[in-house]
């Protein structure tokens, strides 16, 4: 039987999230360099994240069932702004915090600094945060 590369991941939750899926639709898969990403996050871009891997023959139906659960995840959360649904987490290099983190990250450590994640609307291009009330933390584009 042979596997291939259906998606990546950046980290062990969502790819267990889709494997899980899977799974329950009878559609075997396993996850490459799972441990090298948890173990060491450092490496996640060093590596491609980790890889769901999938049988040729149900890559289609595994791919289907993946965008079903994207489209799912993704009318649950609206923009503030314009409403649509077309939202996504994404890291904001715009903040001076992310910035300020990775030169004092490269100068005094040799670990990355964890950078700030925003939902982000690519239809009208404004980012928010994930909490419950978006309006007061928002970032205007």
């Amino acid at each position: 039987m042979e596997f291939i590369l259906l998606n990546s991941y950046g980290n062990y939750v969502e790819a267990h999230i889709a494997k899980g899926v899977l799974e329950e639709e009878g559609i075997a898969s396993w996850l490459k360099d799972e441990n090298t990403v948890t173990i060491d996050p450092i490496l996640t871009n060093a590596v491609g994240g980790i890889k769901l891997m999938v049988a040729r023959e149900d890559a289609q139906r595994a791919w289907e069932l993946l965008s079903a659960l994207k489209k799912e995840q993704q009318q649950k959360i609206s923009c503030p702004k314009c409403g649509s649904h077309q939202v996504e987490l994404v890291s904001t290099p715009r903040k001076v915090s992310n910035w300020a983190s990775a030169l004092i990250g490269f100068f005094i450590t040799s670990y990355a600094m964890p950078v700030e994640k925003v939902l982000h609307c690519f239809d009208c291009g404004h980012e928010f945060g994930a909490e419950t009330n978006e309006e007061d933390k928002s970032i205007d584009s």
